[in-house]
């Protein structure tokens, strides 16, 4: 069987504190490495969905209601269910984002808030940024 878990792909997340949330693959292990013996993948996604805004509203609570806040974790690949979908990453959020230690993973969702914002504000991608119902 091929390769399907690679960059950009769009994934559900099954178990944890973020299960049934829709998040992109960032950087993958198929074989793992010396800290995680296992397939593992980093994964960012929408945490909490931009909210529904209305012609009445003001700009400032326009903007507040139209924020996307992401989150950034690394996750078994049991643990997740690929999509047929891609979301396509800039190259050089692939190289910025680390979920190593607390302070670059801080600096990773500064990044990826951005990139989910522009991409959000844009129209593009409308689907990944919708709540999951089921």
């Amino acid at each position: 069987m091929g390769k399907f878990l690679k960059t950009g792909r769009v994934v559900l997340l099954l178990h944890g504190r973020f299960a049934g949330r829709k998040a992109v693959i960032v950087q993958n292990s198929d074989s793992g490495n010396k800290e995680r013996q296992y397939g593992h993948a980093l994964v960012a996604g929408v945490d909490k969905a931009p909210l529904k805004v209305r012609k009445g509203m003001s700009k400032k609570r326009m903007a507040f209601r139209s924020r996307v806040r992401p989150f950034i974790k690394v996750v078994n690949h049991n643990h997740v269910m690929p999509t047929r979908y891609n979301l396509d990453l800039p190259s050089d959020v692939k190289g910025k984002v680390s979920a190593a230690e607390e302070s670059k993973k801080e600096a990773s969702k500064k990044v990826i808030r951005q990139v989910f914002q522009s991409r959000y504000l844009a129209g593009k991608n409308k689907w990944f940024f919708q709540q999951l119902r089921f």
